[in-house]
């Protein structure tokens, strides 16, 4: 008989200011200390062994972190989900979601007013960012690739652990917008489907070695440098390409799935073997010159189709098996027994390149939609975060082609919001306190503690000591190097502000940002800076940004509405 044992009965937590906020204050120092350029990198591992990942960025560092507390474990899936989603703007959000849990905390107003202002204040930015007014976002002009390298580079650049210099971040900044026009189709139609950058590790060689190609490269270690490949060509001088996702190596047979009966006398490895034999048959009939399996292909079938002249590629791999159906045109065929003349594609040619110590296979196709990024860099560490960093810019400019437009980065869009909403917030009309059931007192703490949260953000960019300012007319953000008092002249101090629109050529009249003992100052509408898109601007994925501030929001006013915790203790 089982064991019984007698159910216990579940715990009940209840969540006050006090429960989480030990935990959260040093999961929101982690964030803090990795963001933006200048961050800190973390070395994470499980402490029983393994692999350690030294890191900066959020996505690595939330599939490393172990956390206990459940309020911690809401802020962390929330931000895991967007960064899922949208690739970009994960410690934004995370640090944004840590400072308005703790400054509304702080507030002595009921958890439902602060609900329902903060939604009305998310509200006003997310109609200010989608405003044509708006002043702190850039269109993205497609038929000048200056925008989308100034976007690259700015993500290039957030993440130290990649360790590049100057050289290398143009380098790699071109090789991704070349990578992402590729992938662009050439003629426009109704359901017009993106390319894909596949990305090609080769580690222990410089980054300026990266290069791209068109077309897709699989890894042959088998492949003669020496001899031409000889591939059967169709009439119409092109390559007729045969895409195999199951096994050809004649040991399909599992004996997991069940018993087969045979007669006495009968191989089943023979029978599978002629099988794969008549599949050889049928594709030299049909003039197929490329062969390519996602596993392997058995060495008497290889051995056939190179008499042929039908050139052979296993080991593919899963992940290659899109791509190549995309490019190739051809249907992946699921099994030896059936072959259909409409499952071939076709290629523009086929060639053998060779990198560092590995030898490719280099399939060329008719349209290129589908590239190679040969992507190198000098450490296992290194590259494994430029690999995240560069797929993340490839999420960022097809997110940019949908909606084309960009945030001003460098921590400007925040310092310039709050200085937005400070403003809003002082001209609301009494019927809207009225709407939103609650006093102006009770509007303008909320309000303030959301602005305060959105120049935290702003302030965690800084990590070197040095003073942190905002200017009273374009509502931009500036940091002061350290090492100089705060009564010293900022104009003499500061060159560009944070995104790199504006100078000190004007009196600007900046203040501190002082953060929680701050008092907010009133002032006029921020205005408009001309934003001319030079080299040296940084800018932010407008869907990333607009997406975390509304996560950060929203998982905050849930944390703050919730007054316990059960647990099943069974």
């Amino acid at each position: 008989m089982s064991r019984l044992e007698a159910t216990n009965p579940p715990l009940f937590i209840t969540l006050t200011k006090d429960t989480a906020s030990q935990s959260l204050s040093l999961l929101s120092r982690i964030f803090r200390s990795s963001y933006g350029p200048d961050g800190r990198l973390k070395q994470l591992h499980n402490g029983m062994g393994g692999c350690v990942c030294t890191t900066s960025q959020s996505s690595a560092m939330l599939r490393h972190l172990s956390v206990s507390h459940p309020v911690l474990r809401v802020v962390t899936a929330s931000v895991r989900s967007h960064v899922s989603r949208l690739s970009d703007c994960g410690l934004f959000t995370a640090i944004l979601c840590c400072s308005l849990i703790e400054n509304f905390r702080s507030l002595n107003v009921a958890p439902g007013t602060v609900v329902r202002i903060s939604t009305h204040l998310l509200s006003l930015c997310m109609d200010y960012l989608k405003s044509e007014a708006c002043c702190c976002r850039v269109s993205v002009d497609f038929s000048s690739v200056q925008t989308l390298v100034c976007l690259v580079r700015s993500i290039l650049t957030s993440k130290p652990a990649c360790i590049l210099n100057k050289t290398e971040v143009d380098h790699l900044t071109m090789l991704i917008v070349k990578a992402f026009l590729f992938t662009v189709p050439c003629h426009a139609e109704t359901n017009a489907v993106l390319g894909k950058c596949v990305i090609v590790p080769v580690k222990g060689r410089r980054v300026v070695d990266s290069t791209l190609l068109p077309g897709l490269l699989i890894e042959a270690p088998e492949i003669q440098l020496a001899k031409p490949l000889t591939v059967k060509r169709t009439g119409s001088d092109r390559i007729k390409i045969a895409l195999f996702c199951v096994s050809m190596s004649g040991d399909s047979f599992n004996p997991e799935e069940g018993t087969i009966a045979v007669h006495h006398g009968i191989s089943l490895e023979m029978l599978e073997l002629n099988q794969l034999l008549n599949v050889g048959e049928q594709l030299v009939k049909d003039e197929v010159g490329l062969v390519v399996c996602q596993k392997v292909i058995h060495p008497s079938l290889k051995q056939y189709l190179k008499e042929n002249h039908v050139l052979a590629v296993d080991r593919a791999g899963l992940s290659l098996m899109e791509p190549l159906s995309q490019m190739t045109g051809s249907k992946p065929i699921a099994s030896i027994h059936l072959l259909s003349p409409g499952c071939y594609g076709s290629l523009k040619d086929v060639c053998v390149e060779s990198f560092a110590s590995k030898h490719f296979v280099h399939l060329i196709p008719e349209d290129t939609v589908i590239c190679s990024l040969i992507l190198c860099n000098r450490s296992d560490t290194a590259w494994d975060e430029l690999k995240r960093v560069c797929e993340t810019a490839e999420h960022v400019l097809q997110l940019t082609m949908k909606e084309p437009l960009a945030l001003l980065g460098g921590g400007c869009t925040e310092t310039h919001l709050a200085s937005y909403i400070r403003h809003k917030s002082s001209s609301l009309s009494s019927s809207s306190f009225k709407d939103l059931d609650c006093s102006q007192t009770q509007y303008q703490l909320v309000a303030d503690g959301f602005c305060r949260s959105l120049e935290s953000v702003a302030r965690s960019l800084n990590h070197d000591d040095g003073e942190v300012l905002t200017d009273m007319v374009y509502g931009h953000c500036w940091f002061v190097p350290s090492g100089y008092p705060s009564v010293s002249k900022w104009s003499d101090l500061v060159s560009k502000c944070g995104c790199g629109v504006n100078d000190n050529t004007e009196d600007l009249n900046w203040r501190l940002l002082q953060g929680q003992s701050g008092s907010p100052i009133i002032q006029s509408c921020p205005k408009e800076s001309s934003v001319k898109v030079n080299d040296f601007l940084t800018l932010d994925c407008f869907a990333a940004k607009c997406s975390g501030l509304q996560v950060a929001l929203e998982t905050a006013n849930l944390i703050l509405d919730l007054s316990y915790i059960i647990e099943d203790q069974n």
